[in-house]
């Protein structure tokens, strides 16, 4: 079979995610280039707030610790390396395509599993996966609530509608229903709730009439009809509400907010007493249900100190990342002598 040679690398920074191979292969030059950018290289993703995130968990030698959405591993990078020597850290992650890859990445840098575990599991899950680890609890827990860049940058993964792609949006694509078949079967008045539910989306009751029960095969043809059911809405916000429908269906596609709502209940049982967890949230539904959780385990004489306001990213950070601009962290702290 005649050897074919890959398409000529267009230009510094090509549109496609396709075209992206020097960026996704790592190449030093172009991922130096990217980055000078502004810009996440195609394939990878930048851990966002590390330093706050690490003063707030303040993990120490010899805890265990649980990343319980592992992602790339930038922030289990961190934790490791402030755990050892005698510490531990447990990685979850749902997604069967990039946990493997960060697995890998994880014994490349030396972590074996002996200080390192890599676990394919939603985080509601990470109180089993200490039970058949053996392990009580957790003395640091870190939940980072974002969609990866691998996910948002790759279009077979149906996420975003910068590029086209299937309509996909599920963080494993082995369980569940794509978004395209949950928008075939849904009716007006159940996708106007998930639009407001998880997307607070003022044109809800509008775009439900005109998204429910439709066929769209693609992101794209997503997105035009939701820009031409509302012609009269001037253009940035058109576009906002198309941000907003995306994210309201990925959320109803992988049931985050009952995902969230299970972890959330059980942190308390996780940590260890004197244990540190960190949350960081990219949009109000998710940071509601944080905030009002840790506030109701102070109350309850659960937490024994709490983050009286949000942290957001410095503004070198959001210059530098455009994608850390939503971000908020919140954390608490258990009771240490609560077991």
């Amino acid at each position: 079979m005649p050897h074919r040679r890959r398409p000529r690398y267009s230009g510094k920074h090509p549109r496609e995610f396709s075209l992206k191979y020097k960026e996704r292969e790592s190449n030093p030059e172009t991922i130096a280039k990217v980055l000078a950018s502004g810009k996440t290289p195609a394939g990878t993703h930048r851990p966002i707030m590390v330093a706050e995130v690490m003063e707030v968990l303040a993990p120490r030698a010899g805890e265990i610790g649980a990343d319980s959405t592992l992602g790339y591993g930038g922030h289990a990078r961190e934790l490791l390396t402030r755990l050892l020597p005698g510490g531990r850290l447990i990685g979850l992650d749902a997604d069967p395509i990039e946990l493997p890859k960060a697995e890998a990445r994880m014994r490349a840098l030396g972590f074996g599993p002996d200080v390192f575990s890599a676990c394919r599991c939603n985080f509601a899950g990470l109180g089993q996966v200490l039970g058949s680890l053996q392990l009580p609890g957790v003395d640091v827990l870190l939940a980072d609530l974002g969609v990866s860049s691998m996910q948002l940058d790759d279009p077979a993964r149906g996420f975003s509608m910068k590029s086209d792609g299937p309509l996909d949006m599920r963080m494993n694509p082995q369980r569940g229903q794509p978004a395209a078949a949950l928008l075939a079967k849904a009716g007006a008045v159940e996708l106007q709730d998930v639009l407001r539910e998880h997307a607070d989306e003022p044109h809800a009751a509008v775009l439900s009439v005109a998204l429910a029960g439709k066929q769209f095969a693609t992101t794209k043809g997503l997105a035009n009809a939701i820009r031409a059911a509302l012609p009269r809405v001037n253009l940035e916000d058109r576009e906002m509400s198309v941000r907003r429908v995306f994210q309201a269906l990925r959320i109803w596609v992988n049931d985050e907010f009952s995902a969230l709502d299970s972890f959330l209940r059980q942190i308390p049982h996780l940590l260890n007493p004197g244990g540190r967890v960190a949350i960081l949230t990219f949009h109000s539904g998710e940071d509601r249900r944080v905030k009002k959780a840790f506030l109701a385990g102070f109350r309850e004489g659960v937490y024994e100190d709490i983050a009286q306001e949000v942290i957001r990213p410095a503004t070198a950070e959001r210059n530098a990342n455009p994608r850390s601009a939503p971000a908020k962290l919140r954390w608490a702290r258990k009771v240490a002598g609560v077991g």
